[in-house]
């Protein structure tokens, strides 16, 4: 079976096999091999290849790591750990905004506590005129999940939609600005999830609490790594699934 996913980060990155011969000093009938057969590369190899498609080694590979080795790689992608988001020191949020240079990815219910920020849209805006993919993904506030979530918090059925429309509102200077996506979504979140390049912090969510009393893992992407790529691969699935919001 082909190595689909090396195949299309190659791509993605307009990535040709003598390109990838010569940055991993091996034949290019060997990277052709890599891809048709799934044959699977020398580690120096596969460190090389992730870091210039900038995927984890997990991702491209998922079996070519050791379990004992991928345990320990895991536990070192943590970061720090917050008893509950308000405990996360605002200055986090605005240094992994400002230093992110290739993509910020959103994926909440209605995330109220980042538009309390006057400057957000604006820095938001000139980090998509600088190049950086900004995905922005909120809750659908019309949809069964939103009301459910709303009423487990204890804030009555409509509150939480109606947090989401004002978060829209917010947002809304954004959706025609180049680099900017924004869409809604009507999954269960099971996590608040904001990705800043190769860091990431994921809210958890607890049933009866409202997300800002929740824990919060903050990551930081290692190349072997399961628990950043298992976050951003369901970051990935809601995204895949959403749509343009009703403005």
């Amino acid at each position: 079976m082909p190595n689909q996913r090396l195949r299309d980060a190659l791509l993605r990155n307009t990535l040709g096999f003598d390109e990838v011969a010569k940055a991993t000093g091996v034949d290019p009938k060997t990277v052709e091999r890599w891809i048709t057969q799934d044959r699977t590369p020398y580690p120096r190899h596969r460190h090389a290849i992730a870091a210039m498609v900038r995927e984890t080694e997990t991702y491209l590979w998922p079996d070519a790591v050791a379990p004992e080795k991928k345990k320990e790689i895991n536990e070192s992608e943590v970061v720090q750990v917050y008893a509950h988001r308000h405990a996360v020191p605002q200055d986090i949020w605005g240094h992994l905004i400002e230093q992110s240079k290739i993509s910020i990815s959103i994926l909440v219910y209605a995330g109220m506590f980042l538009v309390d920020n006057p400057a957000l849209i604006k820095t938001l805006r000139q980090k998509a005129e600088s190049g950086v993919k900004i995905r922005l993904l909120l809750g659908d506030p019309a949809s069964r999940e939103v009301a459910r979530r709303s009423e487990e918090e204890g804030i009555g059925k409509t509150t939480l939609g109606a947090k989401i429309r004002n978060a829209l509102a917010v947002y809304k200077p954004l959706a025609e600005v180049s680099g900017v996506e924004i869409r809604v979504h009507g999954t269960t979140l099971y996590n608040s999830i904001y990705r800043f390049d190769d860091e990431m912090l994921v809210n958890t969510h607890v049933h009866g609490f409202m997300a800002a009393h929740a824990p919060v893992l903050h990551l930081r992407r290692l190349s072997g790594g399961d628990l950043f790529e298992t976050y951003a691969e369901s970051f990935q699935g809601v995204w895949d699934g959403a749509k343009p919001p009703k403005w």
